[in-house]
C-alpha cells in the first residue's frame, strides 16, 4: 500500500528535506562536555535534539513526509494516519496541526495516558485499539486502505528518513571536524537519515539496548528479522524489526551496532541529569551509555558527537 518495495535514500533527498522543513523545526544546539566529560580520550559534544518540538526528532520526518505529498498533490482530503503511542505519533500530530491537515493516530490501549493526552492536545483524532503496537499498526493499515489517507510510517519511509537526516547536516555545520556520531537505534529511521547525510564526512555508530537488538541482529543474520523487545527503553526503542532503509544504509556505510545493558542505560540517564541537568527518556540515554560503559572507546583526540534524541520521560525518577 504505502510501502515502496524499492525504497532508497540519498544525500539529495536529505538536502531537499532540509530546504522543505526550514523554519518549521528547530536547529537544536550542541554543547561540549567539559569537566563532566565521561572519557578522558577525545572531545565529546551532545546534540540536544530533545529540545526539538514535541521533545524528539520526529517532527523533522513528519513535516517532510506531509509537505512533500502536498507539493506532489498526493495529500488527500482525509489527511494523514500514523500508528504510534509515542514520539512518532506526537511528531505527526504536531506537523499536521501546523500544516493544517487532519491527523488520526492509532495507539494500543496500553499506551501511556500522558502521551494519549498530548496527542489529543495537538488536535489528533486518537484511536485506541489492541494491546500492542502491531495491533494499532494493522488497524491503521486497514483505515488507510479504506479512506486513502496518507500513511506516515514511524521510521521506514524515504521522506521520513530524509527528514530525520537533517539532524546530521546540522551536526556537520555545528562541530568542525566531527568524526564519529553515536545515536540510539530502534526502527532505524534516524540512523538511516543521519548516516546518509554525513557519509564521507563522519561515521555513525548505532547503539542499541541488549533487550532490543534489531539492527545488531539483522547485521548478524544478513537481513531484518523479528526480535524480542523488552527493557527500560522499549517505550521509545520498541520496534521488533529494523526498517529496510535502516538496514540498507547500515550495510552500504559499513556501520556497526553496539549493544548496551539495562544498567548502563540507567547510569547514562542519571549522568545526563546529575552532571548536565538534561532530562531524557531511557532510549535517548542509550547513545551516552556506549561511552560511559566503554562499549565505545574513542581514539585519543577523536571528535565525538552524541545525539540526545528524546525527552518524553517521567521526571519523577531522575534522581533515583
Amino acid at each position: 500500500m504505502w510501502k515502496d518495495r524499492h525504497m532508497m535514500i540519498s544525500l539529495a533527498d536529505v538536502l531537499s528535506a532540509a530546504e522543505r522543513i526550514h523554519g518549521r523545526v528547530r536547529k537544536t544546539p550542541v554543547i561540549e562536555l567539559g569537566r563532566e566529560k565521561p572519557t578522558s580520550r577525545g572531545s565529546v559534544w551532545l546534540k540536544l535534539e530533545q529540545m526539538q518540538h514535541t521533545g524528539s526528532f520526529k517532527p523533522r520526518g513528519a513535516f517532510n513526509r506531509i509537505l512533500k505529498a502536498m507539493e506532489e498533490n498526493r495529500l488527500p482530503e482525509t489527511g494523514v494516519i500514523a500508528a504510534s503511542g509515542g514520539n512518532a505519533g506526537l511528531g505527526v500530530a504536531y506537523a499536521a496541526a501546523r500544516i493544517g491537515v487532519q491527523a488520526r493516530v492509532f495507539v494500543p490501549e496500553t499506551a501511556p495516558p500522558v502521551k494519549v493526552a498530548k496527542l489529543r492536545k495537538l488536535g489528533a483524532d486518537v484511536v485506541q485499539v489492541g494491546r500492542i503496537y502491531d495491533d494499532a499498526y494493522r488497524a491503521a493499515a486497514r483505515e488507510c486502505e479504506k479512506t486513502g489517507a496518507l500513511f506516515c510510517h514511524a521510521y521506514d519511509q524515504p521522506e521520513i528518513c530524509a527528514g530525520q537526516g537533517t539532524l546530521g547536516l546540522e551536526l556537520l555545520e555545528q562541530i568542525e571536524g566531527v568524526e564519529t556520531i553515536l545515536l540510539a537505534v530502534g526502527g532505524g529511521g534516524l540512523f538511516a537519515g543521519v548516516a546518509t547525510a554525513v557519509q564521507g564526512h563522519a561515521r555513525v555508530v548505532a547503539v542499541e539496548p541488549e533487550c532490543a537488538p534489531t539492527l545488531n541482529t539483522a547485521l548478524a543474520k544478513g537481513g531484518p528479522v523479528d526480535v524480542a523487545v523488552s527493557g527500560v527503553a522499549a517505550d521509545s526503542l520498541g520496534a521488533t524489526l529494523i526498517g529496510d532503509l535502516g538496514y540498507q544504509v547500515a550495510v552500504e556505510t559499513r556501520s556497526e551496532s553496539l549493544l548496551v545493558s539495562e544498567d548502563a542505560i540507567r547510569e547514562a540517564r542519571r549522568f545526563l541529569w546529575d552532571d548536565c541537568r538534561i532530562a531524557v527518556e531511557h532510549g535517548a540515554a542509550s547513545a551516552m551509555a556506549a561511552l560511559l560503559s566503554g562499549a565505545y572507546k574513542p581514539e585519543r583526540d577523536e571528535r565525538v558527537a552524541v545525539v540526545i534524541c528524546g525527552a518524553n520521560t517521567d521526571p519523577s525518577d531522575l534522581a533515583g
